[in-house]
């Protein structure tokens, strides 16, 4: 499976992007507007069209970051909210970054790398939080595909890539997902484990 720049790229170049809700996902704005300080560092990964950090910026949020290997998806953003800092727009690999935040958004990046890195995924989780942070977000309670994205999965599959690294806070069936996703996510907030930066 060959899901690097050109295949996300061009899935954006074309408009093929069915997983693109239009707006901020409804269990995410519920989530965002309960926090109260707008300083904390977040990051969206394989962010796309980023509505999410969209919503957060006009809420005065000011420390949120989005990375997508996609220049064309941040190109698009940049232009639809031109307030937005351009130096928080990152073209890069979600596990090449060197950075530290408080809190990381899922919102589909999961389901779109190859399931093969989803260990790797809650290892590099981990080592970019700082203390206490946490990750946010939803994640697929469905089998889905096996070939391309997005790809499914289940809580109990998820609970053990992450119990090595974080306290699992909640991970339950979304109440608020919109009408086709409904039963079919998970909203989960886990917390960085006070623990060695390494595991062996």
């Amino acid at each position: 499976m060959e899901l690097g720049e050109d295949f996300w790229d061009n899935r954006y170049k074309t408009n093929d992007i069915g997983w693109d809700l239009g707006q901020i996902s409804p269990p995410l704005k519920a989530y965002f507007d309960q926090l109260t300080n707008k300083k904390i560092k977040i990051l969206i990964p394989g962010g796309g069209n980023s509505y999410e950090a969209e919503y957060l910026h006009n809420k005065g949020f000011t420390n949120v970051y989005v990375v997508d290997l996609s220049k064309t998806v941040l190109e698009n953003f940049q232009k639809r909210v031109p307030s937005f800092p351009a130096a928080h727009l990152l073209q890069h690999n979600f596990f090449d970054l060197d950075n530290v935040f408080d809190l990381i958004i899922e919102q589909t990046f999961f389901c779109a790398i190859n399931p093969k890195l989803r260990p790797a995924y809650a290892a590099k989780a981990f080592e970019m939080l700082d203390t206490n942070g946490k990750v946010a977000g939803l994640m697929f309670d469905a089998p889905l595909n096996d070939t391309h994205p997005p790809f499914g999965g289940s809580k109990a599959e998820y609970i053990e890539y992450f119990k090595p690294y974080f306290e699992i806070k909640l991970m339950e069936e979304a109440y608020n997902s919109i009408k086709p996703r409904q039963g079919n996510e998970l909203f989960f907030i886990i917390e960085k484990k006070n623990i060695s930066s390494t595991i062996y």
